[in-house]
């Protein structure tokens, strides 16, 4: 049975439980620190047309969807299990999912962990599947595969876990593909300078959502945190930063009703719209600083109260409009902090220094050039 929302896909780990996971994945990844150990990109700036042009970077769409890693396990009774890991670094139990190994259908992996986004891709027949679409890997049957170039990573991923699922819920027993909590997927990779194709062909003919681009460098290796070799790619509109927001409030003066009912103090006026704070986080367990100020329009004021829930000090998701005020976007109730005052400097770098759709695929043929130069190079040098 497909599981039915994305941003809660299974049963959450809580307490010693879910202690217990968080160590045992960071054992798995040599780490002492238990927290979420994906890697994170960087917004993409006009330098980074450069930097496809020096260096060989996989493209890739970024979809509208939810970032989780899967890790693959047992039980410790010889039993398959499965958790999905989110930026919260919340583990969801996902009941029911089977990825065979290389050695038969009826065997499964143990000491894996994959990074990927959970979609919901919209069927013909208007019915939602939803898939997990594979971009990384981690570890794969507890060989650690972080040091090893990204081409080499997803060559594991593909021969060990997609293609024998592949062979089993596609080929051999297509029908068991529908009592999956979610379809396995494989991220579409194409050359850095593929860009064209990506806009005019595959984006407009995915099923899920898009909300941009990501480029991932073929050499380097997996890095925990920021990483500036995974550079995130979106239209100018859609450049959005994670924020902390927190409300002031204009105070009334008590009125003649007030003073009836025993309010003789000014007090703040709750319905007014109020002056909203963006913090930005800057480290540390709670630390975070104010960085602007978000501009709330009357009718957004009444839509966030009509919601009738907590709304102070949430982190949610705002962009800057053509008059460069910073306007709600949504909230992201799936993360515990907003972005760090780094990640938010590079994409006030890349609103600034927009690289528009049109700059991208001119660039093309020129990463392209200097892509095939670097490749005779290479085989001369052989």
């Amino acid at each position: 049975m497909h599981i039915e929302s994305i941003d809660a896909p299974g049963m959450k780990a809580s307490g010693d439980l879910l202690h217990n996971m968080q160590r045992e994945v960071a054992q798995l990844l040599g780490r002492d620190s238990i927290s979420f150990p994906g890697a994170q990109p960087v917004s993409f700036a006009r330098k980074h047309l450069d930097e496809l042009k020096r260096e060989d970077y996989y493209l890739c769409e970024k979809s509208d969807g939810i970032r989780y890693l899967l890790y693959l396990s047992d039980d410790g009774q010889g039993q398959e299990l499965h958790y999905l890991i989110d930026r919260k670094n919340d583990y969801w139990w996902v009941k029911d999912a089977h990825f065979p190994t290389p050695q038969g259908e009826a065997t499964f992996h143990r000491s894996t962990l994959l990074d990927g986004e959970l979609v919901m891709d919209v069927l013909p027949d208007g019915k939602q599947e939803p898939i997990y679409l594979v971009f990384d890997c981690l570890v794969m049957n507890g060989q650690n595969l972080m040091a090893r170039p990204l081409q080499k990573r997803l060559g594991y991923f593909h021969n060990e876990v997609y293609r024998p699922y592949k062979d089993l819920f596609y080929k051999k027993y297509p029908h068991e593909r529908e009592f999956q909590p979610f379809i396995l997927g494989m991220k579409d990779m194409q050359f850095a300078y593929a860009t064209e194709m990506l806009f005019r062909q595959l984006i407009p003919g995915l099923k899920h959502g898009n909300d941009g681009l990501i480029f991932t460098c073929l050499k380097t290796e997996y890095k925990h945190g920021t990483d500036p070799h995974i550079l995130k790619w979106k239209p100018a509109d859609e450049n959005t930063v994670d924020f902390r927001w927190k409300f002031h409030f204009p105070t009334a003066e008590p009125d003649d009703d007030d003073r009836a009912d025993g309010v003789a103090e000014p007090y703040p006026d709750y319905e007014a719209v109020p002056r909203v704070e963006l913090l930005v986080f800057t480290g540390g367990k709670d630390d975070y600083r104010p960085f602007a100020e978000l501009h709330l329009a009357e009718d957004e004021w009444d839509e966030l109260k009509a919601l009738n829930e907590p709304l102070d000090e949430r982190v949610v998701e705002a962009y800057m409009d053509d008059h460069k005020r910073w306007r709600f976007y949504r909230f992201r109730d799936d993360k515990h902090n907003g972005n760090h005052v780094s990640v938010v400097n590079s994409v006030l770098e890349s609103i600034q220094d927009r690289v528009t759709e049109k700059d991208l695929i001119d660039a093309g043929p020129d990463i392209r050039t200097k892509w095939k130069n670097r490749e005779q190079e290479a085989k001369r040098r052989a």
